[in-house]
């Protein structure tokens, strides 16, 4: 059996360029989102949930940061922890969510609470922390290469969503704005990674795998927060208590 012919560095990013087809994007929660049919309680039913995914973004970058030997990327990767944690100057993204949240019409201490937040969206985040936790540091990295397509749907919320939901209070896109530049600048760093990182067709396949767990991450919290808020179909909805 013949070794495949690695892709060339052009090919290789193209190929993970068109993973976009697997983006939360597509689901059919962000195209109600997108189309503005989503009620007050649906859109704040999203906004709790995927706060969850806000606070362990951090988390998940503290552990490649752990594991990671070389000190240029780490003085690099720094970065994205001070972006959602925050820092002088800067309340962070994880402040810029909580304001979405209130944004859309809940308290501060209702978003942080974590309340709303549901299992298979717990289930899903933690997965990916823990696979951050436990893969190799380039493999960690280069999963985070989600963000490809992330500018895409932040953009697309600035542009809609001020008229598709003229109630949502303007503190609240403070956090897509932010992301428009960040997104692209990590992008940028974790390409880099990537491109240098992987150099076999195997191991390119191999990424391409890792970028696919990432974005089921992403779809399973949608399918979980749709059956929820959309189906009114809640964890243990049909059970009496």
């Amino acid at each position: 059996m013949t070794e495949k012919t690695a892709w060339s560095r052009e090919e290789f990013e193209a190929e993970l360029r068109g993973m976009e087809k697997y983006y939360h994007i597509h689901h059919p929660m962000h195209t109600l989102m997108n189309d503005g049919k989503l009620t007050q309680k649906q859109l704040q039913g999203w906004v709790a949930n995927r706060f969850y995914y806000q606070i362990m973004i951090p988390i998940k970058d503290a552990n490649i940061l752990a594991n990671c030997p070389d000190r240029e990327t780490r003085a690099i990767w720094t970065q994205r922890i001070l972006d959602h944690d925050g820092h002088p100057g800067d309340a962070g993204g994880i402040e810029a969510w909580i304001q979405l949240g209130i944004a859309v019409g809940m308290t501060r201490e209702e978003v942080v609470s974590l309340e709303h937040v549901l299992p298979a969206v717990k289930f899903a985040v933690e997965a990916y922390v823990n696979f951050a936790r436990n893969a190799e540091w380039h493999e960690a990295a280069s999963s985070s290469l989600t963000e490809l397509f992330a500018p895409k749907i932040h953009q697309q919320r600035l542009d809609n969503w001020p008229e598709l939901y003229p109630w949502v209070e303007q503190e609240g896109y403070i956090y897509f704005r932010k992301r428009l530049s960040e997104a692209r600048r990590d992008v940028e760093h974790g390409l880099e990674i990537t491109l240098d990182f992987y150099k076999t067709r195997e191991q390119q396949e191999r990424m391409l795998e890792i970028l696919k767990f990432k974005l089921n991450v992403l779809w399973s919290m949608a399918d979980a927060i749709y059956m929820a808020y959309i189906n009114d179909m809640p964890p243990y909805f049909n059970i009496e208590t």
